[in-house]
Order: structure tokens, then C-alpha cells, then sequence
């Protein structure tokens, strides 16, 4: 089971930016590779703490975080906030925290070839972002959805060779005059992105950096209980990047709730108006309703009243967190005839004064503001 984000970086839900960001800070100098090398616990530390800041840091995630902890990020097929990160991707994207803490370049110089500032880097693709339409029906049960993605990949037969402005070092060494002395800076290789390699061959229809599109059938594994605007990620299904050593971006897939024709969502509950008549409210009697889970028979009791709420438990939309069902709710509304006949009229008229038909509510008969306390309650 993963840990807490808030437990991995030490701090509190109430926690600010700056309380996030610094620390994050903290924990990543603790677990730096180059403190801790050979070291594959500080390793799994270090990685923990970067992925518990990139959805931290984030208030988009950081607000679904909150609301549907890890389920709003985990799924199969690769979903994940900021999970499957890699060295080089939390260097690039983090490096600059580090400021001067590890050799000014805020990257790794012993560990795996190096990082963001100390050597090559892995140049990551760009993300794509995609909508996908579910149901209600789609939400309740988890579906699988495959999708046509048109996503940038190396081009067949494109090669590469090392760079000739860094020599491979991914890297380059500027040397400044100042006030106190010559001081040394290493920045990342403009050249080659960092990557420490060029294009050696181009092949025909490849663009300046040796990718093509091309479409892909995508298959994508969607949770039960996701909600509208939730966004899951499929790693690896971005853009490729060029370079030998480079890994693709991620597919951001973001989530259309439709509306449904009858009922209507709150959370994980469900909403239906039922409308009967005058006769079935007073003679009671049973009535089957469609609800995401399939056909439903609820029974009216004898002389029922427009305004009540029946809750069918476990009926609702699972949650994302694994914590049950919500419950479908049922608001009874007696349905009044806009036209009578002449005998249906005199029939109402000969019971005005009958003191069956009086309304004579009870204290067990709540009151509209009642019943909608109770309900959200």
C-alpha cells in the first residue's frame, strides 16, 4: 500500500507551498544519490519524496489528492500522479530545488552516468492530453476504452552520434572573469538538449528532430467511481523525444462525465424522481425503476406523500477509494391531473370536507427543509 504524500514529506494537509516545496527540499538532499550511493533505500526515499511533490506542488492535484488520495492517479495500464518517475525526470523537472546543495548544478554526478547538471540527460517527449466520454453506467462498473492517438515516435532507420559541441557530455563548461576570481558554471548543452547526441541520419518524411506521426490504437483502463474532470495518466504513451537514450511523454486523460437521462449525481450518490399518481400514492403498491446497477422494484407504502425520500443502500456509484457504495435516492412526487372530467371533478368535489382528504401532517411527516438537511447530512 503507498504511503501518505503528507507522512513521505513530513507535513501537514494544512501545509502552504512554501511549507511543501521546502520540505521536499529537505527530504531530497537526505536521499540524494550522491550522499547516499549505491544505496537503493535512500534511492526508493529519494523517489518517494519526489513523487509526493509533484503532486503536492501541484494545486490541481494536490485538490484530488485530497478529495481521492491515491485512487484519483492509480489505475491499470500505467495511471499514475507522479508515480513510474526516474531519475532523470525528477531532475528535470526538480533540479533547481537542490540550488548549490550538490555541486550548483542541482543534479547527480556519481550516480547511473548523471542528470540534469552533471552529464547527460534523458530528454523526455512531450505529454498529450486527451478527453474520453463515460456513462454513468461506464463510471459504475470501470471500463476499458480504447482510443486512437496520434503521437510523434522516431522515425525507422534514424541514427544518432555524439554530440560535437559537448563531446557527449550532455553538458557545457563556461569559465567567467569576476570580482573574486575565474568561477566555473556547467549548463545543459544547447546543441543537443542535454542529451549529449545529435542526428547523425535523417530519413525521408522525418521532421528536424528524426520523429514522424503516426496513430495508435491506445487501450485504457479506467477505474470505477472516477469523476468529471478527474485526470489519470497513461505513462509512456506521449511523444517520443529524439536520442538514443530518451523516453517518451506521458497520455493525460481527462474525463467527460455524461449526463444521464434520468438520474442525476452527487458524489457518489445517486438522485431519481419517481412520479406517481394520486391513486398509487393513496392504494400504495411497487414500482421498478432503471438504476446503474440494473432494474431496481421498490414498494410504496399505502397513503405515501409527495416529497419522500426512499434510500435504496449500496445502489449508488462505487467510490474511487475503495470505500463502498453510495446510495441511490428516490424522491417521491405525487402527480397532480392538470384536466379532470366531469366525473373525476365531482368525485374531488364531493370529498373537500371529507377529513380522509384533509391534510393533517404528523411530526414523523418532516418538513421540505428537513428532508433536505437529512439528506446531505
Amino acid at each position: 500500500m503507498k504511503k501518505d504524500y503528507y507522512e513521505i514529506l513530513g507535513v501537514d494537509k494544512n501545509a502552504d507551498a512554501n511549507a511543501i516545496k521546502k520540505a521536499y527540499r529537505k527530504k531530497a538532499i537526505e536521499f540524494h544519490p550522491d550522499k547516499n550511493p549505491d544505496d537503493k533505500v535512500a534511492e526508493e526515499k529519494f523517489k518517494e519524496a519526489a513523487e509526493a511533490y509533484e503532486v503536492l506542488s501541484d494545486p490541481d492535484k494536490k485538490a484530488r489528492y485530497d478529495q481521492y488520495g491515491h485512487a484519483a492517479f492509480d489505475g491499470a495500464g500505467g495511471f499514475g500522479g507522479g508515480g513510474h518517475m526516474n531519475m532523470d525526470d525528477i531532475f528535470s523537472q526538480f533540479g533547481d530545488i537542490f540550488g548549490s546543495a550538490f555541486g550548483g548544478g542541482g543534479g547527480f554526478g556519481g550516480f547511473g552516468g548523471g542528470g540534469f547538471g552533471g552529464g547527460q540527460r534523458k530528454v523526455k517527449g512531450t505529454s498529450l492530453r486527451i478527453k474520453v466520454k463515460l456513462t454513468l453506467e461506464d463510471i459504475a462498473n470501470g471500463v476499458e476504452k480504447k482510443i486512437k492517438v496520434k503521437r510523434k515516435i522516431q522515425a525507422p532507420g534514424v541514427t544518432y552520434k555524439t554530440c560535437t559541441t559537448c563531446n557527449g557530455s550532455g553538458q557545457v563548461v563556461k569559465v567567467m572573469n569576476t570580482m573574486l576570481g575565474r568561477m566555473q558554471t556547467a549548463a545543459p548543452c544547447d546543441a543537443c538538449h542535454g542529451s549529449g547526441q545529435i542526428m547523425d541520419h535523417k530519413p525521408a518524411g522525418a521532421d528536424a528532430d528524426g520523429l514522424i506521426m503516426q496513430e495508435e490504437t491506445v487501450s485504457i483502463k479506467i477505474p470505477a467511481g472516477v469523476a468529471d474532470g478527474m485526470q489519470l495518466k497513461v505513462a509512456g504513451k506521449g511523444n517520443e523525444a529524439p536520442g538514443k537514450n530518451s523516453i517518451a511523454g506521458d497520455l493525460l486523460v481527462v474525463i467527460e462525465e455524461l449526463e444521464h437521462e434520468t438520474l442525476q449525481r452527487e458524489g457518489d450518490n445517486l438522485h431519481y424522481d419517481l412520479y406517481i399518481s394520486f391513486a398509487e400514492a393513496a392504494l400504495g403498491g411497487s414500482k421498478e425503476i432503471e438504476a446503474v446497477t440494473g432494474r431496481v422494484r421498490i414498494k410504496l407504502e399505502e397513503g405515501i406523500q409527495s416529497g419522500k425520500i426512499l434510500r435504496l443502500k449500496g445502489k449508488g456509484l462505487p467510490s474511487i477509494n475503495s470505500y463502498g457504495n453510495g446510495d441511490l435516492l428516490i424522491h417521491v412526487n405525487v402527480w397532480t391531473p392538470k384536466k379532470l372530467s366531469k366525473e373525476q371533478k365531482e368525485f374531488f368535489e364531493s370529498m373537500l370536507e371529507d377529513d380522509n382528504f384533509k391534510p393533517t401532517p404528523s411530526k414523523n411527516d418532516k418538513s421540505f427543509f428537513e428532508k433536505v438537511k437529512e439528506m446531505f447530512s
